[in-house]
């Protein structure tokens, strides 16, 4: 099959603004397009979006189509998905992208269900390549990559044979381009038809909790496992990372044990970081823990388990317990500060 359309990015909206993880699929898709000679574009669903088509200009967009309508105001799963699978069959792309968020995980795949098209879910990179298959060789085909097997295994899949090709890409996987202020693309806006679509959800009353940590931001993260021992133990943490400048972090067994809410979870399942010093404290260091902070600038890991997973991809070992080295850790910096 011949491929000839476009790139689109689904650009997520939160709180009024461009979701992170729609700007770096930006970055993303415009290493995809250059490779393939095609144009990058981004897909806008909303109510007085106007104003973001800009910022999707300026870090690489070269079109933005705009669906601007109040019934799209907050999103819904019905009038979302018909919206964009109606475009999607209009203008016929290549690849859709979409952020795995909880709203990227909810529209993609209803929208590949209506276009009877393959997605692959919660990928860690894209690349185009070759794939062969019964004595075919496809080319020019996104392979999307992706943890497997509770990250045991790293799986590259591909859709070879229908278009367009989809995939949900995990937060803070990919960075974030540097915006060219004043750079512009062309505005397409796209109708919204929606009168005869079944009301099938309403929202009565909306809450927002605005997050406590933003990990993705922080050059350095103080990140705490199941080793800590315990809920107070994590005032170590605390202070530490105060005393450093940076934030506190922790492993699914930290949070599922209570320690810490799971706004501070780091790996597979949490939030994905690539601090400049990334400090692993009692954290054994998991494959699905790696996964999300092995690219930290340095690691320094501690823990009482000189075979502890955790040290093979650390800079800087320290074997021993953490509520015995942090203290001394904490002490030794307040005399240098």
């Amino acid at each position: 099959m011949t491929q000839h359309g476009e790139i689109w990015v689904y650009a997520e909206i939160e709180e009024g603004s461009v979701a992170s993880v729609s700007l770096e699929l930006l970055g993303k898709g415009r290493e995809l397009a250059q490779v393939l000679g095609v144009p990058l574009s981004a897909v806008l669903l909303g109510h007085r979006a106007r104003p973001l088509a800009d910022v999707l200009f300026a870090h690489g967009a070269d079109t933005v189509y705009l669906a601007d309508d109040a019934r799209l105001a907050q999103y819904t799963t019905l009038p979302f998905a018909r919206v964009l699978t109606g475009l999607v069959r209009d203008k016929q792309p290549e690849i859709v992208l979409y952020g795995a968020t909880p709203l990227g995980r909810d529209l993609a795949p209803r929208v590949a269900s209506q276009l009877r098209t393959g997605l692959t879910a919660d990928c860690t990179d894209l690349q185009i390549g070759t794939y062969e298959s019964g004595g075919h060789l496809y080319q020019n085909k996104l392979l999307q990559i992706r943890p497997a097997w509770g990250g045991n295994i790293i799986a590259t899949i591909v859709s070879p044979e229908v278009l367009p090709e989809m995939a949900t890409v995990r937060e803070g996987v990919m960075h974030v381009p540097e915006p060219v202020n004043g750079r512009t693309g062309k505005l397409v806006e796209v109708p919204v038809n929606l009168d005869n679509e079944p009301a099938a959800v309403r929202i009565l009353e909306r809450t927002t909790h605005p997050r406590t940590v933003d990990l993705r931001a922080a050059n350095i993260i103080v990140s705490g496992g199941y080793g800590m021992g315990a809920k107070e133990s994590f005032a170590l943490l605390e202070e530490l990372a105060s005393l450093l400048g940076g934030q506190v972090g922790a492993s699914r067994a930290a949070v599922d044990a209570g320690f810490i809410k799971a706004d501070h979870q780091v790996g597979q399942t949490g939030t994905t970081v690539r601090p400049k010093l990334y400090i692993a404290c009692g954290i054994s260091g998991a494959v699905q823990h790696r996964a999300g902070m092995q690219e930290s600038g340095k690691i320094l890991a501690i823990n009482t388990d000189p075979d502890a997973p955790i040290f093979q991809i650390a800079h800087y070992g320290i074997v021993g317990d953490v509520r015995e080295v942090l203290p001394r850790l904490i002490k030794a910096l307040k005399g240098k500060l």
